[in-house]
């Protein structure tokens, strides 16, 4: 070990131009710089290295020396590369959570391709509309559609999305096309709630985003649901365009009020703050992003 500190050390200091700049790299006094290169030489029993304090100088032993070792070094590159390569294998159990619309719909058909890949990894998918606690609950990916503000959670963006109000052609020809946010009052709106009670659709408003509660005579805390009632010709519904995209294209569905569209609940993928994140975290949130990144995706998905 001390034998490849010394030669390592060698090809740095020649590469930096001098001790200083080569203890500075490696975060050490230029004296213990100095010391590996003495030892290096006494053990060669020749000059490497003309030293002063401010320049140093290859002797033609030291030339033909470094040579050999610039080689050394990185043919054990290649040989760690190779090797990490081949044994970089993803194993163990994933535990992951998804809210249960866009689970169902963009989660739950990529698994068997996911597990194809790497066939050492087993994969529970829970899916449910509550915010899970990913340290308490031990979740190792969470899927969130939201703006992210737990500061003790790492997120990676896998998606872009926005939410659009739709209705069906229908529904338009016989209620009108809204123009103004002050118009939704005029209209059954389809809003997500469990008690009759709702949250309110968010806009931007003259450079602010403002969330307006809306009323209609139809509620529901299934996404699904407003979606098919929004086809059905039952009233404007507040949905995320990975839900409603398809049906927009095929002109079942058209979006209102787009002028006042506000920034999208973008689509991450959160995990517990870790130094080491194991391979088969990285790896299923890469597979994600990947498929998600493809535009092709969403057009034959939804």
């Amino acid at each position: 070990m001390d034998q490849f500190k010394q030669i390592s050390t060698f090809v740095e200091v020649v590469a930096k131009g001098s001790l200083s700049a080569a203890a500075r790299a490696e975060g050490i006094a230029p004296a213990m710089i100095g010391r590996r290169l003495d030892a290096l030489e006494e053990r060669l029993g020749v000059k490497l290295l003309q030293r002063t304090t401010r320049k140093i100088a290859l002797t033609n032993e030291g030339n033909a020396f470094l040579e050999d070792c610039q080689r050394i070094l990185s043919d054990l590159e290649d040989a760690e590369a190779a090797v990490s390569e081949r044994s970089a294998h993803a194993s163990g159990h994933l535990l992951i959570s998804a809210p249960a619309g866009f689970g169902r719909q963009h989660v739950a058909p990529l698994i068997p391709s996911f597990l194809a890949e790497h066939r050492d990894v087993t994969l529970t998918l829970n899916l449910n509309d509550r915010v899970v606690d990913v340290i308490g609950e031990s979740i190792d990916v969470a899927i969130r559609i939201a703006s992210l503000s737990d500061s003790t959670l790492i997120g990676t963006k896998l998606a872009d999305n926005k939410r659009v109000v739709v209705a069906s052609p229908a529904y338009i020809k016989r209620h009108g096309m809204p123009h103004t946010l002050e118009e939704l009052a005029k209209h059954n709106c389809l809003a997500m709630s469990s008690d009759g009670s709702q949250r309110g659709w968010t806009f931007r408003l003259n450079g602010k985003v403002v969330t307006i509660k809306v009323a209609g005579n139809l509620f529901c805390n299934d996404g699904q649901v407003l979606h098919d009632w929004a086809i059905n010709g039952k009233g404007l519904a507040w949905r995320s365009m990975w839900e409603v995209g398809t049906e927009i294209e095929s002109g079942q569905l058209v979006t209102v009020l787009d002028e006042f569209s506000a920034p999208g609940n973008d689509i991450y993928a959160v995990f517990a703050q870790r130094r080491h994140l194991p391979l088969r975290i990285r790896a299923f949130v890469d597979f994600l992003r990947h498929a998600y990144v493809q535009p092709e995706y969403w057009r034959k998905s939804q």
